[in-house]
This record gives C-alpha cells, structure tokens and sequence, in this order.
C-alpha cells in the first residue's frame, strides 16, 4: 500500500505540475482553457471558477490533464438531429446546453438539433419542443456552457479564445511551459534534497568526509578528515580513485596509505562485500566530505539538476547509436522505483521525483509529433512559412507521432514486465 501511495503522490504531481504550466501561460495568453482535470476517467466532482474553466476531480487518482480551446481532438460534437435542451437569458440568448441525459435543467427548452455553430456565428437551430413545423434559431452567447454526455459542464470554445487565435510567441510558449514547470521542480526538489542531506557533497579531493560505525573502515580506525594517499601503492587523488579500487575489491584486503593530523600511516582494511544490482562490490563505510555554506547548498541543487541532464542527454544519444528497450522504462519501472525508495525513505523519493521530473521534461521537448517538442517543431514551421500546417496535415502528423508513442509505450511496459516478474 505504501508503494502505490508514493507512486501515485510521484506520478501526479510530475504530470499535474506539467499540466499546470500549460494552464498557467494559456490563460496569460487568453487562450480558454475549459478543464483542467486532477486525475483521470470518470469525474467525482466538478467546479466552474469565474476564469470560464471546469475543476474536475476524477476517479484515478494519476495525473490530470488540460483541454484548452481550439485543441480539437476534446471539443464536444453537436450533431444534426441530437436531442438536447437550452436555457436562455434574459435577452433570449442561449447561456446553456444541455447534451447529457444524467442532467435536468428545470427552465430548459427541449430540442432537436439541426445546425449549430459554437465558434464563429454562435447559433444553434432546430426543432423547439417537438414542433417539426418550424424551425427556431437562438443565438449563443459568447460565454454559454455546454454540458457534455457524462455531465461535465464546460464554457464553449469561440473563435477568438481558442488556442490557434493567441499569438504565436504565446502558444510557443505554452507549449514549452509543461517541460519548463517539469525542470522548475526538478530544481526545486534537488535543493530540498541537498539540504535535507546537509549539503552538497564533492568529489575531487582524496578526503574523508565521516565513517560509519562498525564498519570495515571504522574498525581500521579511519575517521573524518583523514586523506587516503594510496591503495596497494597505487597513489590516489581524489573520491572517485580510491571508491573505484574498493568496489572492485569486495572480501579482498587493500593496503591504505593514509594521512591523519599531519603523520602517515599504513592501514589495511577489507571491504565488505555489498550486492549492487547484479553485481558484488566492495564497500568500506566512508562518506564523502560536504560543502554546507547556504550558497554552497544552492548552487549544489543547480549542479545536481545540469548533471542529471547531462545523464539524460547521454542515455539519449546512447538509444540512437544502439537502440535497446533495456535503455528505457514505462509506468512499471516507475512503480519498481517508487517501491525501493519508499523503502529507503523521504529523501530518496525526493530524489527520485527529481530525476524522473527532469526526465519528463527532457523527453517532452523530443520533436516527435504529440509532444511539446513537436509541437513547439510546428510553431518554428509556421514562424518561417508565415502561417501555419493546415489542421489536416497537423492532424495527421499528431496522430502518427501518437500512434508511435503508444506503440513505444506498449513495448516498452511488456519489456519491463518481462524484465522485473519474469
């Protein structure tokens, strides 16, 4: 239970945080959003704020998403000879339709629908209670909802407040703002775990940072500030030397140099075997050194947040000199980490939100059709064509870059069930 607790607290506030930076610079730009959602399927609650948008809370609890105006593929159809009903104004103006059979509207007016348009002349036309005699046409007010099949209530998406309506610039940068909010918090998240951890630690000095009680290095009386010259006469200049040699020397004696309060001396220790995925290493019990000054403890989180990047980056390129499913991982891996770091404890699942928050980010700037990066592909397309991919062709591009997404998805989760249950 503890694990799908902390693996649905990791995913959905990766994704919600995401979501929100689209929401965020959407509604900056003027661009209508009409839900956004905190988990997914059916909704439980849902709330219209003053800004036109639907809160909706859903039933699972993973994630959530945005439907801004104008995005096509979640407008709500109206076809001809639908059945719905229509509340009016004072003006006799259309403020409300009513699609779903789950919602009764005490003053509507029932009707067969046979034309409507929502975005640009705002009318809506068809047979008033039963009477196939006459046709009445009502004109929609700008602001009017529209309550959908399943009972979510959303404002109608007009022309003018529709995504494609912004200006360019605006919708680049909504675009760019989900990877963006993913990076902000990846900062964030590492700093809080530089500090939890009292520090930053570094590496490029042979120095000893602390020792762990009754460990191999404790018991050969090594302690903090000691600096190991040399291993088996091999000299030594810094943390990832001599860390190198003891994991490499697991049950197997190690002949230190080590100087302590000004003197040298001779020390042997053998460092205790330690299983580290599929592999045996060696392991003596001593803790780097830490920088703990407030400036140092911020500029660590920087630093965490670029070198985890770069790691990103280099698993990237990796995947394009030799491809490998191995080199990926889907929700089933992420399930596997939250479950070993809800056991190793608060840190850790910092840490691993962190990673997987810059990740998410990484991966969504990919110019691959559906995500922010191909998306962002076509704003640049547009910025030098001087107007943009007909919808058609966006669509199509949309649809294979999900289809290839999915595809990717899909293979990739069998992959890791083979990998972790097999």
């Amino acid at each position: 239970m503890k694990t799908i607790i902390t693996f649905i607290i990791v995913f959905g506030i990766l994704v919600l945080v995401h979501e929100f930076g689209h929401f965020f610079f959407a509604k900056r730009s003027g661009i209508l959003v009409r839900e956004f959602a905190i988990g997914m399927g059916p909704k439980i609650f849902a709330h219209q704020g003053k800004d036109g948008t639907t809160y909706t809370i859903r039933i699972l609890p993973i994630g959530g998403y945005v439907r801004m105006a104008g995005m096509g593929e979640d407008e709500t159809e109206l076809a001809p000879g639908m059945t719905l009903s229509v509340e009016l104004n004072e003006q006799g103006e259309v403020v409300k339709i009513n699609t779903s059979k789950k919602v009764q509207l005490t003053n509507s007016i029932p009707m067969e629908m046979l034309e409507a348009d929502l975005e640009r002349e705002l009318f809506i036309k068809g047979y008033v209670n039963g009477d196939e005699s006459e046709e009445t046409t009502y004109k929609v007010n700008h602001d009017a909802t529209i309550i959908e099949q399943d009972g979510t209530e959303v404002r109608i998406a007009p022309i003018d407040v529709q995504f494609q309506s912004a200006k360019l610039w605006q919708r680049m940068l909504t675009n760019f703002a989900g990877p963006m909010n993913n990076f902000i918090l990846a900062l964030v998240l590492f700093t809080v775990y530089v500090f939890m951890q009292g520090g930053v630690t570094y590496t490029n000095t042979n120095l000893i940072g602390g020792v762990q009680p009754d460990s191999p290095a404790a018991k050969a009386s090594l302690k903090a500030d000691d600096k190991i010259v040399s291993i088996n006469g091999t000299s030594v200049s810094d943390w990832n030397d001599f860390t190198k040699i003891i994991q490499d020397s697991p049950d197997k004696e190690l002949n230190l140099m080590v100087e302590s309060d000004g003197k040298t001396r001779e020390v042997d220790v053998i460092p205790k075997s330690q299983k580290s995925g599929k592999q045996e290493i060696g392991v003596i019990g001593i803790l780097p050194p830490k920088k703990t000054g407030l400036a140092d403890k911020l500029l660590g989180g920087v630093e965490t947040t670029l070198s985890s990047s770069m790691q990103i980056f280099k698993a990237l390129k990796s995947l394009f000199t030799g491809f490998s499913l191995d080199k990926l991982g889907g929700p089933v891996m992420i399930f596997q980490m939250s479950a070993e770091a809800s056991k190793a404890g608060l840190n850790t699942v910092i840490l691993l939100m962190a990673m997987l928050s810059v990740n998410l980010g990484i991966i969504n700037l990919l110019p691959i059709p559906a995500l922010d990066g191909g998306k962002i592909v076509l704003n640049i397309f547009e910025g030098l064509r001087g107007k943009p991919l007909s919808q058609e062709k966006e669509g199509i591009l949309t649809l294979i870059g999900f289809g290839f997404i999915m595809l990717l998805m899909v293979l990739v989760t069998w992959n890791d069930i083979q990998r972790f249950f097999f």
